[in-house]
């Protein structure tokens, strides 16, 4: 569990295409991927060694927890891919490794965004809804004609 640094206080940084890691890019921003990586503990708990063992002990423990319940939520009803995003984040103020992942993460959803929104693409979305929804009314309008408005199955057998 080392946060990057063996120094109290120390932050560890990434080297940034953006170079956000320099001191003072981005101030005023307020975007969390222009801090610097690393324990985001209160000063005291990172001044004792054993404190911020047992911080980041809980920090992962709870993390773990959220994880695992988003996991679950996959099958079952439930945000799951939020909750699982959200225990990454209760990770990511205290390990670099759920950081990065997070930065990533961040980043392929805004690029799938854009592409989502590129003209193109959107209008080829289109076209495909509308041919697929087509499709539908013709295999609707088939078997209205072929069998009426009636239920595939015969409810008074059951």
């Amino acid at each position: 569990m080392n946060t990057g640094s063996d120094e109290p206080g120390e932050v560890a940084v990434a080297a940034d295409k953006a170079g956000t890691d320099r001191p003072g890019a981005g101030q005023g921003s307020g975007h969390e991927a222009e801090r610097g990586l690393g324990s985001r503990a209160p000063e005291f708990v990172k001044a004792r060694r054993l404190l911020h063992l047992s911080w980041q002990v809980g920090v992962f423990v709870v993390g773990l927890a959220v994880v695992g319940a988003g996991i679950v939520m996959l099958p079952l009803p439930g945000p799951g891919w939020v909750v699982i995003f959200g225990g990454m984040a209760i990770w990511a103020t205290e390990f670099v490794w759920a950081q990065l992942v997070l930065r990533w993460t961040k980043r392929k959803v805004t690029e799938a965004a854009h592409r989502a929104l590129d003209p193109k693409v959107r209008r080829r979305n289109i076209t495909l809804t509308v041919i697929g929804l087509v499709i539908i009314g013709v295999l609707a309008g088939i078997y209205l004609w072929k069998f009426g408005l009636v239920m595939p199955w015969k409810i008074k057998d059951q």
